[in-house]
């Protein structure tokens, strides 16, 4: 039985390892090019890997009272907030914002939308740093709505991972 399995993992991995060809060592974003978002992303393995746990919104008003909107901002805000955020710990580690390869993007629904994510608010400050004539990559993603983040009015958090060739 475990040569039957192994035979059938070779075989299966083979048109696979044939496909990949000559992307083999570089990152290939895959998808339409009016698409947001690559709907794949290949790595090969001769790229370091950096995953960046997920960042929350900076206080953009810190005279606001705690645990108020005003305190982090809308969606928009917030996601500019966040994504200047990993720009600056890719940046510390020799990788940019075209370097992301993944996305998870993690959104509270805002009181101000009856309580639904503010998708098309999230998008405006996404599409500031990907798929921009200066940064054209787009990084495979997920979106989705969660019932609370760590404080109090925070609407959204997003980790990445992020490769760059050895």
């Amino acid at each position: 039985m475990r040569k039957l399995i192994a035979a059938a993992l070779a075989s299966a991995a083979l048109p696979v390892a044939l496909a990949a060809g000559p992307a083999a060592a570089e990152v290939v974003h895959i998808g339409a090019p009016s698409s947001a978002i690559s709907s794949a992303v290949y790595v090969s393995a001769d790229h370091d890997i950096l995953y960046v746990s997920g960042i929350t919104p900076p206080q953009t008003n810190p005279d606001a009272p705690a645990g108020t909107l005003a305190e982090f901002g809308d969606t928009k805000t917030q996601t500019i907030g966040i994504l200047k955020r990993i720009e600056g710990i890719l940046k510390d580690q020799g990788l940019t914002m075209g370097d992301v390869v993944m996305m998870r993007v993690y959104l509270v629904g805002d009181p101000d939308k009856g309580g639904k994510m503010d998708f098309a608010g999230m998008m405006e400050g996404y599409k500031m740093f990907f798929g921009t004539p200066e940064q054209p990559n787009k990084p495979a993603r997920v979106t989705m709505q969660v019932a609370s983040l760590v404080a109090p009015k925070m609407l959204a958090e997003i980790e990445v991972q992020a490769a760059k060739k050895k």
